[in-house]
């Protein structure tokens, strides 16, 4: 993939911190070359999405005016993003946190702290074939 083709990916989350450590282990997982999209929350999120085209959606939970689960859902009931991954990152470890993100159609579940190999090893099989 070259510079022109290059994974278009949303992260979504309400520290801009938070944002730019999962584009760093994004990237150290070998998922180059990437453009990342930014959103401070869901409703962000949601405005990216209607704007264009991404490959990969990395969301936090907790988030204020619209959480990661509402953002999934709304992702799924407006039709946005068919098809595209989406890969939850949040310090929820609940097993019922989990179980909402999977019904409400996520691919993938990071608890945080997470390393970059987790990263590699959970979101690089939802990309064959992106």
């Amino acid at each position: 993939m070259n510079e022109a083709n290059a994974m278009r990916v949303l992260i979504v989350d309400d520290s801009s911190v938070m944002r730019k450590i999962v584009e760093r282990a994004l990237r150290q997982a070998g998922l180059e070359p990437m453009e990342v999209l930014e959103a401070g929350s869901g409703i962000d999120g949601l405005e990216i999405l209607r704007g264009g085209t991404v490959h990969l959606i990395v969301s936090d939970i907790n988030m204020p005016l619209m959480d990661g689960l509402e953002f999934l859902r709304q992702i799924r009931a407006q039709k946005l993003a068919g098809g595209v991954p989406v890969v939850m990152i949040t310090t929820e470890s609940s097993e019922e946190h989990v179980k909402q993100a999977i019904l409400s159609g996520a691919q993938a579940y990071i608890r945080k702290p997470f390393t970059a190999e987790q990263v590699k090893e959970r979101v690089l099989p939802l990309l064959v074939g992106v």
